[in-house]
């Protein structure tokens, strides 16, 4: 993980709020980046990253970025079935904490 953000040992200890607050640092960070968002501009997190502009090519770094990060394998369809940033912060926070994902596709 980058400098700004705690190891990923620590990362694993947290309790659930804790743990979901810096997956959510983590995660806007790289959005903002790859949406080419100053770092004070807010990214609206309930909105589909697509209609943010985020692309397809865009999005399959990102998702091998996080893999990478949090030493993680990313379920696919999370990305493209429900695709906001507090949906995804949500899954990612399940999957670290060791929970089945409460990821549900949508109908």
């Amino acid at each position: 993980m980058s400098d700004t953000h705690i190891s990923l040992e620590q990362l694993r200890e947290l309790p659930a709020h804790e743990l979901k607050e810096e997956i959510e640092i983590l995660v806007v960070e790289l959005f903002k980046d790859a949406l080419l968002m100053e770092d004070d501009e807010d990214l609206p997190l309930a909105v589909s990253y697509f209609d943010l502009g985020l692309t397809s090519l865009r999005l399959t770094a990102l998702k091998q970025s996080l893999e990478e990060l949090l030493e993680l394998t990313i379920n696919t369809n999370v990305l493209f079935n429900e695709p906001t940033v507090e949906q995804l912060v949500y899954y990612l926070t399940d999957l670290m904490a060791g929970s089945p994902a409460t990821f549900q596709p949508a109908p």
